[in-house]
Formats: structure tokens, C-alpha cells, sequence
């Protein structure tokens, strides 16, 4: 039997998908669980940074610092040093997997909130609107869209690697990856694998949808006139 046929049959088994044997579905629910834990708590840190930096258009070389150094860090090597100094369990990969998350979102952020005209907003600041009411009438509405695509790039950089939480210690689908490397079970390393890129795909198309319908309906309508131009032309 190859080895194809082999992980088929370990994907198709319900022994693999029971609380009595494997459980996927359990692992699948942590997976997801950490990432969108680690998300969150990325974006409650990047948004409000990447909005100020955004607004006042200032510190973007601060934004390519910042997003060119944690995007070169390896998370591995995060999971091992927070895994070293704060001991097993999911609070070294959750802090390792959100410096993993935050680049995509700050960056996202502040393209989006200082790619808005500033015609638009000495409009709106000449009608009298406060900052609460500039934050909820014209960047969230005109920003959502790049915001949402931070996060949706964030979210499958994080699914992705979610699986060095096994690593030390924390459930996830990387249980079925480091054991399979451990076992030499290749069916199981191969099927958990193939498993978290269906999930990635999944997510990432809920994600594509959401961005789709966050951005204005006169923004998707400028960008179908334009794109039929530029086709026509």
C-alpha cells in the first residue's frame, strides 16, 4: 500500500475523527481556538498603533522596522526561548504566535487608514465631526477593508504555525505532526497536514468573503467602473 493510499485511509477513518481514538475534531477546535486567541490579542495591540500611525501619517519607517523584524524572527526559535524562561504549556507559543500576528495587522492598518484622502477628512473635521465620530463615519468605513485583510493574513500565518504549540507541551493539530515524526507514522504526519491546509483554505475564503463585504458598497462600485475601463481601453 503506498503511502497515499495509506494517509487516505488514516483521513477516512472514523477511529481518527472519535473522542476514543485520535479526535480530530477536538484538536481541530484547539487549533482554531489558539489561533483566533492569538489573533485577538495581536489585534488590540496593532490596531490602535497602526490607526494612530495612520491618522497622524507619521512613524512609517517605524511600520517597515517593526514588520521587517518580526517577520524575520523564527517562531520556532520564540517557542523554545518562552518555552525555556516561562516552562511548558500554551502561553509560550500563544506569545510567539502573537508577534507572529501583529506585523500583518499594523502594517494593513495604517495603509488603510493613511490611504484615505485628506480632502475627505478636512470635509468631515469641517462639518464639525469629533475624533470618535472621524473613527466611526470615515476611517472604520474606508479602512475596514485593508484592516480586514491584515487580520485575514494574520490568521493563516498563524494557523500555519500554530502547530509548534505541540512543541511544547499545548494541543493543536501539531499533536498528529510531532507525533507522526515521533512514531515514524507517515500516514498521520501527512493527513494532519493535508487537514490543516483544507482548514487554511476554508478560513482564508471566510476571511476573502468578509473583506469582500466590508468594503463600501461605492468603493466596489468605483472599482468595477474603473476595472471595466481599464479593460476597455
Amino acid at each position: 500500500m503506498n503511502v497515499i493510499q495509506e494517509t487516505i485511509n488514516w483521513l477516512v477513518s472514523p477511529q481518527t475523527w472519535s473522542a476514543d481514538g485520535h479526535d480530530m475534531i477536538a484538536r481541530s477546535l484547539e487549533h482554531l481556538q489558539y489561533s483566533a486567541i492569538a489573533v485577538a490579542f495581536a489585534a488590540v495591540l496593532a490596531i490602535p498603533a497602526g490607526w494612530f500611525m495612520g491618522h497622524t501619517r507619521r512613524f512609517s519607517g517605524v511600520i517597515v522596522g517593526i514588520t521587517g523584524a518580526a517577520r524575520a524572527l523564527p517562531t520556532l526559535g520564540l517557542v523554545t526561548l518562552f518555552g525555556l524562561l516561562l516552562g511548558i504549556g500554551l502561553v509560550p507559543p500563544m506569545i510567539a504566535l502573537v508577534i507572529l500576528a501583529i506585523p500583518s495587522i499594523l502594517a494593513s492598518t495604517y495603509s488603510g487608514i493613511s490611504a484615505i484622502d485628506t480632502s475627505v477628512l478636512d470635509a468631515a473635521r469641517a462639518q464639525g465631526f469629533t475624533t470618535r465620530q472621524l473613527i466611526a463615519r470615515v476611517h472604520l468605513p474606508l479602512g475596514l477593508a485593508m484592516i480586514v485583510g491584515g487580520l485575514r493574513s494574520a490568521f493563516i500565518q498563524v494557523m500555519s504555525t500554530a502547530i509548534l504549540a505541540a512543541y511544547v507541551g499545548a494541543g493543536g493539530l501539531g499533536r498528529f505532526i510531532f507525533l507522526g515524526i515521533n512514531t515514524q507514522h507517515t500516514a498521520m504526519l501527512l493527513g494532519a497536514s493535508v487537514w490543516i491546509m483544507v482548514l487554511v483554505i476554508v478560513v482564508d475564503v471566510l476571511f476573502g468573503t468578509i473583506q469582500r463585504f466590508a468594503t463600501p458598497a461605492g468603493v466596489r462600485r468605483l472599482n468595477a467602473t474603473t476595472s471595466a475601463q481599464s479593460s476597455a481601453g
